[in-house]
């Protein structure tokens, strides 16, 4: 392929991926969330104060699981199974050293813990070329083990006078981990849209051949995006610590399938090479209403999860093959 050749390619790609192109919704996903939207609205309670607060407060935990596997879905390695659990041991680490340390300390060591656990799992996908699902479950077994082995399979709980206390309160009304999880969604978003890491990671999910002739950095680009993906995973984690007061293995076990759940219903492809933070939160909040509206009407864990699958499921053959 001649330079001028691959020149042209590159930048109509990088034109494609521009933060100022139009992206009209698709007509489908109009008409699944406006139908979704207007059941919430016709549910009796919904809208009222309880109700809202705690459709903001269950998408910022999963919402920040969610953003993190837009980075992995992007890149074209279809999804983890291990976010979830990387957010459950993220809490157990971040009591230990909020204990020990203090706020500030305990956030930055989470965060690095989740980007490195996880960004080495990128790290095996991106030189390797090792299969991403492969790897998200053998991860997802060995942490989960590991770290109930390490805990004794117990909460471990957070000191009276650790300073997270403040974190549970409101702003103008909205909860204080909303907003968290709005600035991750804006932070994701300037990576993916105005850094050169976002634009090589948008290439390789949509083509890792030309990726390759391009020259792009395959196995250092994989191994950021993981990292980042744990980071927020970790986010997720210390936002479940300032809610419960403690850390437990068992928080966050079903997050990876809400989070999955929220990246394709906002309609980012499974297959990679597309896709925004913008269109996640999106679906970050269609799958907590879907949830809220189900818990109204009295409906049991199982019932939430099979109505949020056949959601998901539509969407997907809604979108099959599309990028809109």
């Amino acid at each position: 392929m001649s330079a001028t050749k691959l020149g042209a390619r590159l930048w109509t790609r990088l034109r494609r991926f521009s933060p100022l192109s139009p992206r009209p919704a698709s007509a489908a996903r109009a008409v699944v969330l406006v139908a979704l939207l207007t059941w919430a609205l016709l549910t009796p309670s919904f809208l009222s104060i309880p109700s809202l607060t705690a459709l903001l407060t269950t998408a910022s935990v999963v919402g920040c699981v969610a953003a993190g596997m837009t980075f992995i879905t992007i890149s074209g390695n279809i999804m983890s199974f291990a976010l979830g659990v990387t957010a459950a041991s993220s809490a157990v680490v971040f009591v230990r050293m909020l204990n020990v340390f203090g706020l500030g300390p305990a956030l930055i060591g989470t965060l690095i813990f989740g980007g490195v656990i996880t960004g080495c799992q990128g790290l095996i996908i991106g030189w390797l070329r090792a299969n991403p699902i492969i790897v998200s479950i053998a991860a997802n077994v060995f942490i989960f083990g590991f770290a109930s082995w390490l805990t004794g399979n117990e909460s471990v709980n957070a000191g009276p006078n650790t300073g997270v206390q403040f974190m549970k309160g409101t702003i103008a009304g909205v909860p204080i981990e909303f907003l968290i999880f709005l600035a991750l969604i804006a932070i994701g978003q300037f990576i993916l849209k105005l850094t050169v890491f976002g634009r090589n990671l948008l290439l390789i999910g949509s083509g890792l051949p030309t990726a390759e002739v391009l020259g792009i950095p395959i196995a250092r680009t994989v191994a950021l995006a993981y990292f980042w993906a744990g980071m927020f995973a970790a986010t997720s984690g210390a936002l479940l610590v300032i809610r419960y007061a403690q850390g437990n293995m068992s928080f966050a076990v079903q997050y990876d399938y809400d989070a999955i759940a929220a990246v394709l219903v906002g309609g980012t492809p499974i297959g990679g090479g597309d896709g925004s933070m913008l269109r996640t939160l999106v679906g970050v909040i269609a799958i907590g209403i879907i949830q809220v509206v189900l818990l109204l009407y009295g409906l049991e864990e199982e019932w939430r999860y099979l109505v949020t699958g056949i959601v998901v499921l539509l969407v997907v053959v809604l979108y099959s093959g599309r990028r809109g």
